[in-house]
C-alpha cells in the first residue's frame, strides 16, 4: 500500500504560521517577564531609617560641585556621583535640627573644591557645632592639604592618622608659557584684547615668557586676600595668634601629622579604631557593632529628595537656578540653551515669587553670556533675581550676574575680570617650513578666505579688533547699568582685572558678602514670604535605579581615578583631559577668566 503524499503547500504554510505564532508568543512572554523585572526594579524603594543616638558620618573625599552630577558607568554597572555643595549644606542643617542625630563625624580624605566652597562648608560645620552637638574631624588621608585642614579645623576635636603628610605653607600658583615653543614651531598667534585690557592675562602665555606687572599684581593681591582670610579663621579655631600661624607656614617645620600635633594644629594622633572608641564614649555604647554611623550622602540625598518632591507636588515659590561651569551655547557646563529655558519657565510660573541665581563660572562664550543676560534681565523686571556667587563668577560669569536685583559673594569668590579677548593663530609657516605643506586659494572677493594658514591683513585684524572692542564696550555698559555706576568708573575697575569678593564689595561690583543660604534668606525676606518653599533647578528627581545599584555596590569608588573610554587614568591626567575637552566649546570671542589656576 503506497503512503499518501502531501503537497508542499499543505506542509509549508501551516508550518510557517505555527512558527510565526510560536515566535509571537515567545516575544510576548519575553516582554512580560522583562516588564515584571523592570516593574520590580522601579518599584524598589530602599529603606532609610534613622535610629536614636545616631552619628552622621561625613566622608569628604573627591570633588565637590554646586550641582549634583550622576554618570552611569556601563562597564561597572554603577552610578558615579559627586558631592554637591547644596546637598551637603542642606544635610548638615537638617541634621542640626534632627533629634536622632547626636553629632557629626567628619572623615576627610583627598578633597577637591574651591576655597569659597570650602568656606561655605566650614561655616555650616561651625553652625552645627554651635547648636550644642559635637563635631569630630578625622584626617584619614595620606596627605592633608591646606584646604582639607581649613575645613576640618572648624571642629573642636581633631585627630589625624599617625605619620600622614601635612601641608601648611601658604598658597600659590604658576602659569605655563608657550611663546618659545610656538616660536620653534613657527606658529604665530595674533592677540586681540579689548582696549586697555592689560589685566586680561589669559593670552599672555602665547606672547610672553613671564607674567606682566599687571598680571603679577592682581595674582598676588588675590592670593594674599584668600590666605589672610583662611589664616584668620584657622588661627581662631586653634586658639593661635595670626603671627604664630604665619610663622608656622613660613618655617616649613610642619610636614607631618606629628609636627602638626607638636605645633597644636591638631589635638591628637589616632588610628581609626581609636577614633571609633571615642565616638562610642560620646554615644554611650560599649560595642562597636552598636555604634550607629549614618552615611551622610544617603542622609542628605534622601532628606533633600523628600523635601524637593514634596515641594514640587505642593508648588514651590522660590526658585534656585544653579549654573556651574564654562558658558557656552551647548555643553556640559552652563548651556545658554538650558539656562534660558529655566529662566523662561520660572518667569512665567505664577507660583514662583523670587529667583536665586547661583553662579560658579569663569565665563566663556560672549554670545551665550549675552543670551543668559537677556533672560536674567527680563526675569528681574517681573520678579526679583538674587545672585549668589560660588568659587568664581568672573568675566562672562560676572556678565550674566549684572542685571540682578542684588549680588552676594563669598569673601574668597573670584569675580570681576571685566574684559574681552580673542586669539587667532597663524600656522602657514609651520606647515610650509616644518612639514613641507603649501596652500593655495581662489576667492571672489578680497577677504573671502579667512584661514589659519593665511595671515590676517591689517584690514582684517582691524575688523577683529573692532568686534572685540564693541563687545568690551557692551560689557562696560551692562555693568554700569546693572550696578548703577558711571561708565568712567567701570572703566577704572575693569581692564580685565580679577577681584576677590571682599575687594569687589569695596568697589561696588557686588552688594553683600554671604553664602547661598544668605542669598536665599534675603530673597525670601524681600518678597515677604511667610511659607517659603524652595525649589532647586534643575529639579531633583527620584532615581530608583541609582538607589538599587548603590545598594548592590560592594566596593568603594576610587576617588583618585576615573574611567575614560575604558582606561583607568590617574586624577592629574583626568584633569588635563577635562581641560582639553573644554577647548571644543571655546568658539568665537570669549569673556573668560584671565587664567586657569589651581590652588593646593
Amino acid at each position: 500500500m503506497s503512503e499518501p503524499k502531501l503537497s508542499f503547500s499543505k506542509v509549508f504554510w501551516p508550518s510557517l504560521v505555527a512558527v510565526i505564532i510560536a515566535s509571537f508568543i515567545s516575544i510576548i512572554a519575553f516582554f512580560i517577564i522583562t516588564g515584571v523585572l523592570f516593574s520590580s526594579l522601579f518599584n524598589f524603594k530602599p529603606s532609610f531609617e534613622i535610629k536614636e543616638n545616631s552619628i552622621l558620618q561625613v566622608k569628604l573625599n573627591g570633588e565637590i560641585n554646586d550641582n549634583q552630577r550622576s554618570t552611569f558607568d556601563v562597564a561597572s554597572l554603577d552610578i558615579l556621583e559627586n558631592s554637591s555643595l547644596s546637598s551637603l549644606i542642606y544635610g548638615i542643617e537638617t541634621a542640626k535640627a534632627d533629634p536622632k542625630i547626636k553629632g557629626l563625624f567628619i572623615d576627610i580624605g583627598n578633597l577637591n573644591c574651591g576655597y569659597s566652597t570650602a568656606h561655605a562648608l566650614r561655616s555650616a560645620i561651625i553652625d552645627f557645632q554651635n547648636s550644642g552637638k559635637f563635631v569630630v574631624t578625622y584626617f584619614s588621608g595620606e596627605m592633608i592639604s591646606q584646604k582639607e585642614y581649613y575645613i576640618g579645623s572648624a571642629a573642636k576635636e581633631t585627630s589625624a592618622f599617625p605619620s600622614s603628610a601635612f601641608q601648611l605653607n601658604g598658597i600659590g600658583g604658576e602659569t605655563m608659557f608657550f611663546k618659545n615653543l610656538l616660536d620653534k614651531l613657527e606658529i604665530e598667534v595674533e592677540i586681540v584684547r579689548g582696549s586697555n585690557n592689560d589685566f586680561k592675562s589669559a593670552v599672555e602665555p602665547y606672547f610672553r615668557t613671564e607674567m606682566s606687572d599687571s598680571s603679577r599684581v592682581q595674582s598676588e593681591r588675590l592670593l594674599n586676600s584668600i590666605w589672610d582670610d583662611m589664616c584668620a579663621e584657622m588661627a581662631t579655631s586653634r586658639r593661635l595668634s595670626l603671627a604664630d600661624f604665619n610663622t608656622i607656614a613660613d618655617s616649613l617645620k610642619v610636614t607631618s601629622t606629628e609636627d602638626a600635633l607638636q605645633y597644636k594644629l591638631i589635638d591628637r594622633l589616632k588610628y581609626r579604631d581609636e577614633v571609633m572608641a571615642d565616638l562610642m564614649k560620646k554615644t554611650g555604647v560599649t560595642n562597636v557593632k552598636d555604634l550607629l554611623l549614618v552615611d551622610f550622602e544617603d542622609y542628605a540625598r534622601n532628606k533633600m529628595l523628600e523635601n524637593q518632591l514634596l515641594i514640587q507636588a505642593d508648588k514651590g515659590n522660590v526658585a534656585v537656578i544653579i549654573a556651574e561651569g564654562d558658558v557656552s551655547r551647548n555643553g556640559d557646563g552652563i548651556s545658554s540653551t538650558k539656562i534660558c529655558k529655566l529662566f523662561e519657565k520660572v518667569r512665567n510660573d505664577a507660583d514662583i515669587k523670587t529667583v536665586v541665581f547661583r553662579i560658579n563660572s569663569p565665563g566663556g562664550s560672549a554670545l551665550a553670556s549675552e543670551e543668559i543676560w537677556r533672560e536674567v534681565a527680563l526675569t528681574n523686571k517681573v520678579k526679583k533675581v538674587i545672585v549668589s556667587m560660588g568659587d568664581v563668577a568672573a568675566s562672562g560669569g560676572y556678565y550674566i550676574a549684572t542685571p540682578a536685583h542684588r549680588i552676594f559673594a563669598e569673601s574668597t569668590t573670584i569675580t570681576g575680570s571685566i574684559g574681552v579677548f580673542g586669539m587667532i593663530p597663524y600656522t602657514g609657516k609651520m606647515f610650509e617650513n616644518k612639514l613641507g605643506i603649501n596652500f593655495d586659494r581662489v576667492e571672489t572677493n578680497s577677504h573671502s578666505v579667512l584661514s589659519l594658514n593665511k595671515k590676517l591683513s591689517p584690514e582684517e585684524l582691524a575688523r577683529v579688533q573692532g568686534e572685540v572692542d564693541g563687545i568690551y564696550n557692551q560689557f562696560i555698559t551692562r555693568v554700569a547699568d546693572g550696578r548703577k555706576l558711571s561708565k568712567e568708573r567701570v572703566m577704572q575697575i575693569a581692564r580685565g582685572r580679577v577681584w576677590t569678593g571682599k575687594d569687589a564689595l569695596k568697589i561696588g561690583l557686588i552688594d553683600q558678602l554671604g553664602s547661598l543660604n544668605d542669598a536665599i534668606a534675603f530673597a525670601i525676606k524681600e518678597v515677604s514670604l511667610k511659607n517659603p518653599k524652595v525649589l532647586y533647578y534643575p529639579l531633583v528627581k527620584e532615581d530608583k535605579l541609582a538607589d538599587l545599584l548603590k545598594m548592590l555596590k560592594n566596593e568603594e569608588e576610587d576617588a583618585d581615578k576615573m574611567n575614560v573610554k575604558g582606561t583607568s587614568l590617574p586624577a592629574d591626567l583626568v584633569s588635563y583631559y577635562k581641560e582639553i575637552k573644554k577647548i571644543e566649546n571655546r568658539m568665537g570671542i570669549q569673556m573668560r577668566l584671565p587664567f586657569d589656576i589651581k590652588f593646593d
